[in-house]
């Protein structure tokens, strides 16, 4: 029976530590992994624009011994020309696997309903599950550990934040969510993540306060800017730059680290000289974006 991954809100801890620990043997081993996909067609659907998340599933995908065909709906005209479970049954004739950046979230729900191949979220509008593997890949690399370790998110509430809340709850890692008042995470997300974390041992803690932070092992940051979003800068601006991502809150908070999963707006939501600082995993997060997704590929199409 084919298993897709939408989000991991139905994941269990067990599954996700094991996810987590064979993206670390994927890395690491690479070669391992040479011919998972060998013979196998994964097609890239986007319905937005994409540095990380197209080149490392490309790249990705080639490293597994497979062949990615890229699909970008808007220059190729996809997008309406007709209904998204007639797009996904047409694909899954040829291809071995889905893999999907889109807008709606209810678009990968009819695409894992029609498609009778694995249907990966690449990103949409209330998941980025892959984004939030890699990042506790890169905090398990950074640490030695997940479980126990706090994570202070600081920002707009998003889809990166509901995938951190959730895999992190699983991973049994603290989570601390600071949103100016009108720019909560939903509260649906918040009441599965404390559901998880009450058989892990997480602690999940929201707040519009930068207080909340101190004692964070790690700080969390993303665009205050959304891909699509018009609101005018100086309004942005006004909002969110008390909750920017600087030294002083580095400092106040004690937390040794910053992540970001970028695009960065430097001396927006995170200063320049952050990002570019010791203190800094972006990199590492961007790196581990192609190891977590070929541990995906490799959990739902490795035989």
């Amino acid at each position: 029976m084919k298993q897709d991954l939408l989000t991991f809100a139905d994941w269990t801890p067990e599954a996700m530590e094991q996810l987590l620990t064979l993206a670390q043997t994927i890395k690491q081993s690479p070669a391992r992994y040479a011919n998972v996909l060998k013979g196998k067609s994964v097609v890239a659907l986007f319905e937005k624009p994409s540095l990380r998340t197209r080149v490392s599933f490309d790249i990705g995908i080639n490293k597994l011994g497979g062949h990615m065909v890229y699909l970008d709906s808007q220059a190729g005209k996809l997008a309406g020309r007709e209904d998204a479970i007639d797009v996904a049954a047409n694909l899954s004739c040829w291809a071995d696997a889905i893999v999907a950046r889109v807008f709606s979230h209810r678009t990968l729900e009819q695409f894992a309903q029609a498609a009778r191949v694995p249907v990966i979220n690449a990103l949409c509008d209330v998941y980025h599950p892959c984004q939030a593997l890699a990042d506790y890949l890169t905090i398990y690399e950074t640490f030695g550990q997940v479980k126990g370790m706090t994570l202070a998110y600081i920002g707009d509430g998003n889809n990166v934040t509901h995938s951190l809340l959730i895999a992190g709850a699983l991973l049994g890692c603290h989570q601390v969510v600071i949103t100016p008042a009108d720019h909560n995470v939903d509260q649906a997300v918040i009441k599965k993540a404390q559901s998880i974390a009450q058989s892990t041992g997480a602690r999940i803690t929201q707040s519009d306060n930068l207080s909340a932070a101190k004692g964070a092992d790690i700080l969390y940051t993303d665009t205050w800017l959304s891909m699509g979003d018009d609101t005018p800068l100086a309004t942005i601006k006004e909002k969110f730059m008390p909750y920017q991502v600087n030294e002083a809150l580095m400092q106040q908070s004690g937390a040794r680290f910053v992540m970001h999963c970028q695009p960065a707006h430097r001396d927006l939501e995170i200063t320049g000289s952050l990002i570019d600082s010791d203190s800094a995993l972006l990199m590492t997060q961007a790196e581990n974006r192609m190891h977590g997704q070929n541990a995906i590929l490799t959990q739902l199409l490795g035989a």
